[in-house]
């Protein structure tokens, strides 16, 4: 049955001159009113709709808990409707509907029944209800334009107070050869921590508790990445199987925070209390020295395709918000995966973007930005350009300019994947690295155990040094130097570190797709059995006495060559304390423990903690593992040594011929410290079945003598460090899939 159009109280209409178009959005003017301005290039009206409940005791989705009053606006000027009204307050509900052209075949799907989100809003209210009144993009059961009010069945767009700057007076500013990323996703990361009270687990709030603080400081992180934390709604197939988007990469309104990561508290007082809640977070994880950059996603939106859901976007401007595929009749283009593109080929999709990253830059206070599939952002009517309008405008632009500015670079389009082209100061994700990673500790290894070849290093020596294949390609070149490469080795989707070593093929039968979603793509070892210990077992009982010390070693390994390597490190949440999704490697749709970071540690957890704290120590400590630029094989000014040197099994330099034995496992990797004051570093990187003894190369002049400092064989950082019976001086006995880490002061 049909639901009851709201009531409408028709006002006056104001009279605006073409020269007062305000900014984009809706804004609180001095005089108690508000200005209002949407982009609707081709409609023939649009209406300004304030909403107001009157009777908050229904429920959410009743049309009888609204009544509606409607203002028609001034426009099209260069095809925004604008206005000024009087008398409206931050706090007001209000939405758009929009008169024009029904004619799905041309890309036109105004239909004015459909009350329209802001793109704009600052604040948003309620929730999608997934019923016809807002899917199948507006059509009815015809394929004209459906007449069912969408009122109650969508969130609505809040005024919100007029905008203040940023909290905290001066951001954290770490450099990039000093930072360490952390990914982590705000609910899952504090839902169950136990020194975190429950009223703010799960929320912005709880993630600047200072437990949670704690933990990232003593882990030495100094740069917190969150996923999307832009208000965002579920795919219609997820609700209908009662799951949800979790991670969040479904973008609903670029400018409002997501008010679900609020607390209770901020919830019930609005979205003004919402915001403040985020602002609050940034600025607490400033005052500890904690930069805050957020995963962002303005390639698509969470409407999907042409007969998914009608919120926004679609009913204001279809065409050119929207990139289509030129046919007749117009079909939406994606090069996403979700259905549907925004279409960086015009201004005004550019211009939101940037307007929402200087909003949450200058409002909200974070420090830059991690680039969800950029490679989008990047496309004209050629394909992918890296000096497109947005990418150079984030280069040049005062405010964004200065900010971490990281791209995924990639999208699924033709020729979408494009590690290693975004422009300076631009970094990237850089798959190749965890692509080496992987297959050198667990590929290879896994293939060896049954008794196949094993490949050897050249691929992972190339990451650890920095990528200057990858990332040295510029104007003049190697301006980017190695922390243009955000090195990881897991991510939000993929196993993550401890699943990676227990599991040789995916398992995500709880995301109800018969586990054929998600990558095949792992490079995993479980190293003889497939899954964790089961509940009430442990390491002591066969089979697994053989198997889990190698796994941690395998962890341990893992974690050493992000941390050692050159390039920018990302942790992702949990893998230094051990956390499993039981095998699943997409699990966007779980929020559920699948997900949530467990902080119930064992003593294995525990050690791994203690292990990846001590790296990223040793990182810090030593200016050797915190290369700026990329090493050319040379003397440094003033230094005799080349900034870089490897050597063999022997100790000696490794040459031409040298390099070009296939299937090499192991390596010498020696780092000088960039100064007459700081220590060398020489990493030992072993991928073979047999251990070594191994002659370790002559400390450079100046240093003393080489000194193991960690091993990945040593379940914890203060392991044994007597030397082994086999060893003699300048000799090192390096057991078979590990790492060693000497260093010589000066």
């Amino acid at each position: 049955m049909e639901a009851a159009r709201p009531k409408v109280t028709p006002l006056t209409r104001p009279t605006r001159t073409r020269s007062h178009v305000p900014p984009l959005g809706v804004r609180p003017t001095p005089d108690g009113g508000i200005d209002v301005a949407v982009l609707a290039s081709h409609a023939h009206g649009v209406e300004l709709c304030l909403v107001d409940v009157v009777d908050p005791d229904k429920d959410q989705h009743d049309p009888e808990r609204y009544t509606e009053r409607r203002i028609t606006l001034d426009g099209p000027t260069y095809g925004v409707w604008h206005g000024h009204v009087a008398n409206v307050s931050p706090g007001q509900r209000y939405g758009f509907r929009v008169h024009g052209p029904w004619d799905p075949g041309a890309g036109m799907r105004h239909n004015p029944a459909k009350l329209l989100l802001d793109p704009y809003a600052r604040g948003i209210e309620g929730e999608v209800a997934y019923v016809p009144a807002t899917l199948d993009g507006g059509a009815g059961d015809d394929g004209g334009p459906d007449e069912q009010d969408s009122l109650p069945y969508v969130p609505h767009a809040v005024v919100m107070p007029a905008e203040q700057g940023p909290r905290s007076s001066q951001r954290p500013r770490v450099p990039w050869a000093d930072t360490v990323v952390y990914e982590a996703h705000v609910r899952g990361l504090t839902l169950l921590h136990p020194e975190v009270p429950e009223e703010l687990r799960g929320t912005y709030a709880g993630l600047a508790h200072p437990a949670v603080i704690e933990h990232l400081t003593s882990l030495g992180v100094t740069t917190l990445e969150l996923l999307p934390i832009h208000a965002s709604t579920a795919e219609p197939w997820l609700a209908g199987r009662g799951l949800t988007n979790y991670w969040g990469y479904s973008t609903m309104g670029f400018f409002a925070p997501h008010p679900a990561y609020a607390t209770a508290a901020a919830r019930e007082a609005g979205p003004a209390a919402v915001l403040d809640e985020v602002r609050g977070m940034v600025h607490l994880l400033h005052e500890a020295g904690i930069e805050v950059i957020l995963d962002v996603v303005y390639n698509h939106t969470c409407e999907g395709g042409d007969d998914a859901l009608h919120l926004s976007w679609r009913g204001l401007d279809n065409t050119l918000y929207y990139l289509h595929d030129g046919g007749t009749p117009a079909r939406l283009a994606d090069v996403t995966g979700t259905g549907n593109t925004l279409d960086f080929r015009r201004t005004r999709v550019v211009q939101m973007a940037l307007d929402s990253l200087r909003y949450w830059a200058e409002v909200v206070g974070v420090d830059g930005y991690r680039f969800d599939l950029a490679v989008t952002l990047g496309r004209d009517h050629d394909g992918y350009n890296p000096d497109h309008p947005f990418l150079s405008a984030l280069r040049t632009d005062p405010v964004l300019s200065g900010l971490k500015l990281v791209a995924e670079p990639w999208d699924v389009g033709p020729g979408g994947w494009r590690t290693g082209r975004f422009p300076a100061p631009m970094a990237e994700w850089n798959d190749r690295f965890r692509n080496a990673a992987r297959s050198f500790w667990l590929e290879a290894a896994r293939a060896g155990s049954h008794g196949a070849p094993m490949h050897g290093l050249r691929e992972l020596t190339t990451r650890l040094a920095g990528s200057a294949d990858l990332f040295g390609h510029s104007d003049p070149p190697l301006m980017r130097g190695p922390v243009a490469s955000v090195n990881y080795v897991t991510a939000h989707d993929g196993f993550t570190l401890a699943d990676l070593v227990a599991f040789d093929h995916k398992h995500n039968e709880a995301n109800g797709e018969d586990n054929r979603d998600g990558t095949d793509d792992n490079r995993s070892w479980n190293h003889g059995v497939e899954g964790h210990t089961p509940e009430g077992d442990d390491a002591t009982t066969e089979p697994w006495s053989a198997v889990v010390p190698l796994r941690r070693r395998s962890q341990r390994n893992l974690l050493a060559t992000l941390l050692l390597a050159a390039g920018t490190p990302m942790i992702t949440a949990g893998d230094e304390m051990g956390r499993s999704q039981g095998g699943n490697n997409n699990a966007y749709a779980q929020d559920t423990a699948i997900s949530w970071v467990d902080w119930d540690l064992n003593a294995a957890d525990r050690e791994l903690l203690a292990t990846a704290r001590y790296l990223v120590g040793l990182r810090s400590e030593h200016a050797a593992l915190r290369a700026e630029s990329f090493f050319l094989g040379t003397p440094r000014p003033g230094e005799d040594h080349p900034d870089l040197l490897w050597f063999g099994t022997d100790g000696v330099l490794m040459d031409a011929e040298a390099w070009a034995v296939d299937g090499r496992r192991l390596i010498q990797m020696l780092r000088p410290g960039p100064g007459d004051d700081e220590a060398d570093v020489l990493c030992v990187l072993h991928g073979g079945l047999e251990d070594v003894v191994l002659t370790l190369p002559e400390p450079l002049e100046g240093a003393g003598p080489w000194q193991r400092v960690w091993s990945s064989t040593w379940d914890t950082p203060d392991g044994p460090e007597q030397a082994d019976e086999e060893e003699t001086p300048g000799t090192a006995l390096v057991e078979s899939l590990s790492v060693e880490v000497f260093v010589a002061r000066r």
